[in-house]
């Protein structure tokens, strides 16, 4: 394995009405609260009541910022920042999926600098030396942005979607309750799966390859997360099924997979663009794009793809060639996603072959691990996807 550092200091509750936990921490803050959330959802199948009940009960002060939309924008980050410092917020607590919670941390360090949150952190990439407080309920297994420390925010205006890291942005306390993913359309069930998935392939398809326990670990993650999702689609309230997902979710993005890895994160720079040009569900855009991204770096290390197609797929390897073995691993990724109703072409997402090029000219080119991308490239995996 490589040398590596790893911190992860969010403190967890786990397990249905897990919710309960929350008086432990909030005698630890001052009285004013933001709380920050999405739609109406958490209003109509109690979530939010639950959570506020809990605070006015702790004697804190609530305020609100509603309407985070997917896609979480500038604008609304700008608006919780002004809330913060207007009212001298003390802790945000986030109730939602990844929007809602990277919408919070670019709040949590926007609110304690005079300069522009978006032109400090997401373009110029300055480090920030102190954050609000926050913490997090969290009701969609999906980006496992509760327990990582990247906050990824878009600004429509530029049409930019851009990642940013640091370890201020990591939350207090997480809550989850898998009760809560329950009443979710069945579409953010998928395109949350095909998220953690998604998460485990950047960290998977990466050397060190030797021998490594974090690619052991990956893959039976991999294994859970679409085991549990047959279950979920088949029962959505199968709380065995709920609660692996939400956890799966967690450890998928939580540094631990990643430990003595490269990674890559070049598939979800492509979909990052993609969804700042045309606003479309994240998890839509991977299952879309990583499986044409992985087939066209598979020759770079055919004996890795080689080994995921016997060992999540159970392809036999009889009279194959390794190159061949690994791409009938990467068509199976493929038709599982159709299989689970995920799209896995452009056109299905809305997207042309006339986009490609604006796509692929937004797109970050990040140090890839098998393969270092250009824009042609990108061009070249997106015609794949069509």
């Amino acid at each position: 394995m490589n040398s590596f550092r790893y911190y992860n200091p969010v403190r967890v509750y786990f397990g249905e009405n897990a919710v309960s936990k929350l008086k432990r921490e909030l005698p630890k803050y001052g009285e004013k609260v933001l709380l920050t959330y999405g739609g109406g959802s958490i209003k109509r199948n109690g979530i939010y009541d639950a959570v506020r009940q809990t605070l006015l009960e702790a004697g804190k002060k609530v305020f609100e910022l509603s309407g985070i939309m997917p896609n979480p924008r500038t604008e609304k980050v700008y608006e919780g920042i002004e809330i913060c410092k207007r009212e001298r917020i003390d802790l945000i607590l986030a109730v939602g999926g990844g929007s809602v919670i990277d919408c919070t941390k670019a709040i949590a360090i926007g609110s304690k600098t005079e300069k522009d949150f978006w032109d400090a952190f997401f373009v110029k990439h300055e480090k920030p030396t102190v954050a609000l407080p926050f913490g997090v309920v969290l009701t969609v297994a999906a980006t496992g942005s509760e327990r990582d420390n990247i906050a990824v925010i878009t600004n429509w205006a530029e049409k930019a979607k851009v990642a940013y890291g640091h370890e201020l942005l990591y939350a207090q306390f997480a809550i989850l309750d898998p009760t809560y993913t329950y009443s979710l359309p069945q579409e953010q069930l998928i395109y949350g799966s095909v998220d953690i998935l998604s998460h485990v392939f950047e960290v998977y398809f990466s050397r060190d390859d030797k021998n490594n326990v974090s690619d052991d670990l990956a893959e039976a993650v991999m294994k859970n997360i679409m085991a549990n999702l047959n279950v979920a689609l088949e029962n959505p309230r199968d709380y065995v099924a709920r609660s692996n997902l939400m956890w799966d979710s967690s450890l998928a993005i939580s540094g631990l997979l990643s430990l003595g890895k490269e990674t890559d994160w070049q598939a979800h720079e492509i979909e990052h663009a993609m969804s700042a040009l045309f606003d479309i569900p994240h998890g839509a855009g991977l299952a879309v794009v990583h499986p044409n991204y992985l087939q066209y770096i598979c020759k770079k290390a055919p004996e890795k793809f080689a080994r995921y197609a016997v060992n999540i797929w159970h392809i036999s390897p009889a009279g194959k060639t390794t190159e061949k073995l690994a791409l009938e691993g990467i068509e199976a990724t493929r038709q599982y996603f159709r299989g689970i109703g995920a799209p896995t072409t452009l056109g299905e997402v809305g997207i042309q072959e006339a986009d490609i090029e604006r796509i692929a000219e937004k797109t970050l080119l990040v140090r890839g691990s098998y393969a270092q991308m250009n824009v042609d490239d990108i061009k070249k995996i997106l015609k794949m996807c069509l």
